[in-house]
């Protein structure tokens, strides 16, 4: 078959077979650390925040499609397009994306390997992290697409069923979950409030988008209409989600006053709280589901933000981008995965060295303004076709979420500067 019969087969197959690169992004974006924060938010404010959480997944939306837009429409990837706004998006990408993938790569192992030592309580936590990232590695090494989307697809499912499961067990109050629908920002929590809404999957993952959809095959304006259906739809899912975790924490936390940890422990705590209530059963189903959430997010990394990188040294070094050495399988790609996968095992030994922490909550609270504001610039200049450029509706959803990012960075560079 030709590229352009199986194009054309693509863009008029079925609906629900084209769903693909979003729900990857989705299931990046939400790692066990989102969840905790969901969990969290339900635990102390019961359905208050429950229309937060369904603002922060539009609000995913707006940027992924954007981003999506873009590439699409351009033929270009995100970061060629930052580079056409000056040197300096190149000087705040660079150090950002490699210390970054440094201490994620150690956080992620560690949450994995919690999971998994709560599942099976041998070998040790860490142990189980360095086994994870190398299986992270494996999976992803080949830069094979289609295996790598079938293993996130899996491990949504996975997700989907262990905290939509929970919820249903707990028999939650429509009443009290129609209301929190409401906005409302309960008293002394408006910083929450705008930690949950921006949050919950708001990582670099976001701007990979464009990059899985070249992957997907999908990298010309005929799959627009395809990638905001599967944009959407993704989001959707991972709202369900989400509403879900805050259901969970709503009805058997936030009823019962109890507390849990904010770190990745507090779905442990919550394993534990099914299984007194409803079973062993239960607990397992769910620490599954908790792994799924871990593993999807270390996959998921693993494999974008590495094309990500690719694509960045590229650039500096003049390829175009697609230069066999700036695309999924090359020698940049596979320098990044090794890099979120080895040295960061040094971390899980040591600790994590304050100048790295406070370096990358810096950087990391800027990255979602400054994705934000530089879709704004370039979705509304000639960098974009002008068939492609924002609309009015667009510029104002692009604006509140630039908006509401920018403050919940300012407040996180403050904690992250006055914490250390």
């Amino acid at each position: 078959m030709s590229s352009q019969t199986q194009a054309s087969t693509q863009a008029t197959a079925p609906k629900w077979r084209l769903i693909g690169p979003g729900l990857v992004v989705a299931a990046t974006g939400v790692g066990a650390a989102d969840l905790v924060a969901t969990l969290v938010a339900g635990s102390e404010y019961g359905y208050a925040l429950l229309w937060c959480a369904i603002v922060g997944c539009l609000m995913k939306i707006v940027l992924v499609e954007g981003a999506g837009r873009y590439s699409l429409a351009t033929g270009r990837t995100i970061f060629e397009g930052w580079s056409s706004l000056g040197i300096w998006t190149t000087w705040y990408f660079g150090p950002y994306i490699v210390i970054w993938g440094f201490v994620y790569g150690a956080a992620a192992m560690a949450g994995t390997g919690l999971a998994l030592y709560a599942l099976m309580p041998f070998l040790g936590v860490k142990a189980w992290g360095i086994i994870s990232g190398l299986v992270g590695l494996a999976l992803v090494w080949s830069g094979r697409y289609g295996l790598f989307e079938k293993v996130l697809s899996l491990m949504v499912l996975l997700m989907f069923v262990s905290m939509v499961g929970a919820a249903l067990l707990t028999l939650p109050n429509l009443a009290d979950v129609a209301a929190g629908l409401v906005p409302v920002v309960p008293e002394g929590g408006l910083l929450y409030t705008l930690s949950l809404a921006g949050g919950v999957g708001g990582t670099i993952t976001l701007a990979a988008y464009g990059y899985w959809l070249r992957e997907k095959g999908w990298d010309t304006p005929r799959f627009m209409r395809v990638m905001r259906i599967d944009n959407s739809v993704a989001y959707a899912v991972t709202g369900l989600f989400v509403v879900a975790t805050l259901i969970v924490g709503a009805e058997l936390l936030y009823s019962a006053q109890i507390a849990v940890a904010t770190g990745d422990e507090g779905m442990l705590d919550l394993s534990n709280v099914l299984e007194d209530r409803y079973g062993s059963a239960a607990g397992t189903v769910f620490l599954v589901g908790f792994w799924a959430a871990a593993m999807s997010s270390l996959v998921g990394v693993w494999n974008g933000v590495s094309l990500m990188f690719a694509d960045f040294v590229g650039h500096v070094r003049g390829h175009d981008a697609d230069h066999p050495d700036s695309r999924a399988g090359g020698k940049y790609y596979k320098a990044y995965i090794l890099w979120l996968t080895l040295p960061p095992i040094a971390l899980i030994f040591m600790g994590e060295p304050v100048f790295l922490i406070l370096a990358y909550g810096v950087l990391g609270a800027l990255f979602m303004p400054f994705l934000a504001i530089t879709l704004l610039w370039l979705l509304n200049t000639d960098r974009t076709p002008e068939e492609w450029r924002n609309k009015l509706h667009s510029n104002i959803a692009l604006f509140l979420c630039a908006a509401a990012f920018l403050a919940l960075a300012v407040n996180q560079v403050y904690e992250a500067i006055t914490g250390i």
